[in-house]
């Protein structure tokens, strides 16, 4: 079992090189470097990270239990292997391009002027998430359960609504295009 610390404020820290191996409750990470850390099977609980790059970080195991992140760098981070007990994110202004979101419950979880370029949604639960300004350009979603998920303000999206499931989803006019794209119509 890890060492338990909670209530710390952790800043330019490089957990890459100087790694911690213990759960964090309540802590708060400033401009700290995880990016090809190995954070597997290390619990953070209501903590907060600000524009921390967490970029390749091994994630087996880890769990992210209402935790918040602000400004972030996040690329090609395999949120899958996270411990799905409690799994709960907040991502405001962050990059999470090229990540995987494969079969993970991101129903509790919440996006805000996101980058998710290219990230995979696959299988995955995004019932009632409201994709609050994102950028979904080339994201797959494929057998995605998108019932009351909010794409009005979101942008660049393209999914089949046949492939997933969409029933009181929610987009605007202007992403009407990228609704019907996979019907290769043309709208005028």
């Amino acid at each position: 079992m890890n060492e338990l610390l909670t209530d710390q404020i952790f800043e330019n820290h490089n957990f890459a090189e100087n790694p911690l191996v213990a759960d964090f409750e309540d802590c708060v990470f400033k401009s700290c470097v995880f990016a090809k850390a190995n954070l597997s099977k290390l619990t953070f609980t209501n903590c907060t990270f600000e524009n921390c790059d967490l970029s390749g970080a091994k994630l087996i195991q880890t769990a992210f239990q209402e935790c918040d992140f602000s400004a972030c760098k996040m690329l090609g981070i395999a949120f899958e292997a996270c411990n799905t007990f409690l799994f709960q994110i907040y991502c405001s202004s962050c990059t999470l391009d090229f990540s995987s979101f494969y079969q993970v419950d991101l129903s509790s979880s919440q996006f805000s002027q996101c980058q998710l370029k290219e990230a995979d949604f696959t299988e995955a639960n995004l019932t009632g998430v409201f994709l609050d300004e994102c950028n979904l350009a080339g994201a797959t979603f494929d057998q995605t359960n998108l019932e009351k998920t909010d794409f009005s303000s979101a942008v660049h999206y393209e999914l089949n609504p046949d492939e997933n499931k969409i029933r009181g989803a929610i987009f605007s006019k202007e992403g009407l295009a990228g609704l019907l794209s996979s019907y290769h119509i043309k709208i005028v």
